[in-house]
């Protein structure tokens, strides 16, 4: 680590950085024994709790972190709600934040790994994860979002709609989003640009060990894998793994060979270079977002409040920070919405919106498929 610094990198992403520490009597660890001591069959949970983990953390902040202007990330899988502050906690020194993985398995077939549930995901549940890690974080420690990453499939096709006619919208609902939360926001490349799911049709275009291993499982099972191929087409990894697009050249303008997995056949249309000078497109609304986020520190450092949590298309919530007060609204649905605001809500103005405009007045806002408005509040 000492020999990254000082060539002068700025911190560390560190993959399953939990599960570093192990009981090396290496006992037999049995469904029961993890059903008795998490309530279910939870072996990341079982492997992020090793004996010495949090020593060998103080132990690598001692030595090596606490010495550099450094950033450092860890990849939080297993770290449950109730121990987050352990690894964040500024006073115990270990680490900057983590990822957590709680949002990722929303709208999964329970017991069927990365299978789509029939009834799609609920917003609901959606908020409730979202609000809770927000929380943990109000007081101490800080906390990180993300919608996708190499793991995960494009977010807008995921969490959003891809159709032609919502998929800008979308895209922009979810940057909208992930910038306006208590906390540090990552975006997955090519998801500035709204690129979409690969969905291929044949295992022979994937390259993702755990597809490949799966569709063998489920063959030597002498189970039918087409079900499941259809069901990674939203959910699979490598739908994210695919070369960014750049502009309409050959391969996306990603390289002048043969790229090791296939382009999306839609980077004619989606890409960055097309992007580039439409104000009006992904690219440059991730853009505005940014600037508005860093001009607004209550989008920052503001409190977070959950609002009408019980609307099933509307995802609000308010930030506050002194006398600054915002409130965001998210259309997570293809209808339009006339949303009320809650009681004692008063808008003054709108900072930015995915749309050309927002209908509103006293009452409330007409929210037009997918639009995301950021209102400024009396």
């Amino acid at each position: 680590m000492h020999y990254w610094f000082d060539r002068g990198i700025d911190g560390f992403r560190m993959d399953v950085i939990p599960f570093i520490s192990k009981d090396t009597t290496f006992p037999e660890i049995t469904e029961n024994d993890l059903l008795e001591r998490f309530g279910s069959v939870d072996w990341p949970r079982y492997y992020a709790e090793g004996p010495k983990l949090h020593a060998y953390l103080r132990e690598m902040n001692d030595r090596v972190l606490s010495h550099y202007d450094a950033m450092v990330l860890g990849e939080g899988a297993g770290v449950d709600i109730e121990n987050a502050l352990k690894f964040v906690d500024e006073e115990r020194k270990e680490l900057d934040l983590f990822f957590h993985f709680d949002g990722v398995c929303i709208g999964c077939a329970p017991g069927d790994y990365k299978q789509p549930d029939p009834d799609g995901w609920n917003l609901s549940a959606f908020k409730d994860v979202h609000s809770r890690w927000s929380d943990v974080f109000a007081e101490r420690g800080w906390g990180s979002i993300f919608l996708g990453n190499h793991d995960q499939p494009r977010m807008v096709s995921r969490w959003g709609n891809d159709a032609p006619e919502f998929h800008a919208p979308s895209a922009k609902l979810l940057q909208t989003f992930i910038l306006s939360m208590r906390a540090t926001a990552f975006i997955y490349c090519g998801d500035e640009i709204g690129m979409t799911n690969i969905r291929f049709d044949s295992i022979e275009d994937y390259r993702d060990v755990e597809t490949l291993n799966r569709y063998r499982q489920l063959r030597n099972e002498g189970k039918d894998p087409q079900p499941y191929l259809e069901g990674w087409k939203l959910l699979a990894r490598d739908n994210g793994r695919t070369p960014f697009q750049w502009d309409e050249s050959p391969n996306a303008g990603f390289s002048t060979g043969n790229p090791w997995i296939k382009v999306n056949s839609n980077y004619t249309t989606l890409n960055a270079a097309s992007q580039e000078d439409d104000p009006g497109s992904i690219l440059n609304y991730f853009r505005r977002m940014i600037a508005l986020r860093k001009a607004n520190p209550v989008l920052v450092y503001g409190d977070y409040e959950l609002l009408s949590r019980e609307h099933p298309q509307v995802y609000a919530y308010s930030r506050s920070l002194d006398a600054n007060r915002v409130l965001v609204a998210l259309n997570f649905s293809t209808d339009e919405i006339v949303y009320q605001w809650p009681e004692g809500v008063r808008t003054s103005g709108v900072l930015i919106t995915n749309y050309e405009k927002v209908d509103r007045n006293a009452k409330g806002a007409r929210l037009r498929p997918y639009q995301a408005v950021i209102f400024s509040l009396q």
